[in-house]
């Protein structure tokens, strides 16, 4: 179930150490991220070794998007803010730059959605996508989310404060 023709989700893995190093550290990403600084190997490390963590328990998890052809990880697809009484969860998403635009995104949206709702019995995912970043909307609207509503001045960037757009997607219909 959590793979396709293209690619696979799995868990993180120690071996994971160098990739996540890279991933985290691309400042093109910290924007949607809220991240501001680097991140240390030790710090990636410590959080690798409690990786496995039980969903329920720590209301996230995370996968590593890795390539059918020959299994390198390509990006994550994040599964965070889980509320299990209204059985829903944020979504986000991050490809290594050199690999974005190769349609392993939207396979880890297809694929996160039917694990979301007939593994982790869910309801509904949500995402909030900087209100300037169409490709990561029409990502998202391609995975069948729609568009609910705006947060007026959301994110404080370099150029200003952004709105953010909200998005859904009910697993159920």
């Amino acid at each position: 179930m959590l793979h396709d023709n293209l690619i696979f989700l799995r868990a993180l893995e120690a071996e994971d150490l160098d990739f996540l190093y890279t991933l985290e550290n691309d400042s093109s990403l910290w924007p949607v991220s809220d991240a501001v600084t680097p991140i240390s190997r030790y710090t990636l490390q410590k959080y690798l070794d409690n990786a496995g963590a039980d969903f329920q328990e720590v209301r996230q998890l995370r996968l590593a998007i890795c390539v059918v052809a020959d299994e390198r990880a390509v990006g994550t697809v994040d599964l965070f803010d889980f509320e299990p009484r209204h059985q829903r969860a944020g979504v986000g998403i991050a490809v290594l730059q050199n690999e974005r635009g190769r349609g392993y995104a939207q396979a880890a949206l297809n694929l996160l959605k039917t694990y979301a709702r007939h593994t982790l019995h869910l309801h509904q995912l949500f995402c909030t996508i900087g209100a300037r970043n169409s490709i990561s909307q029409k990502l998202f609207e391609r995975a069948g989310f729609q568009f609910v509503g705006v947060r007026k001045d959301w994110l404080r960037t370099a150029e200003g404060w952004q709105n953010v757009v909200e998005y859904q997607c009910l697993l159920d219909i």
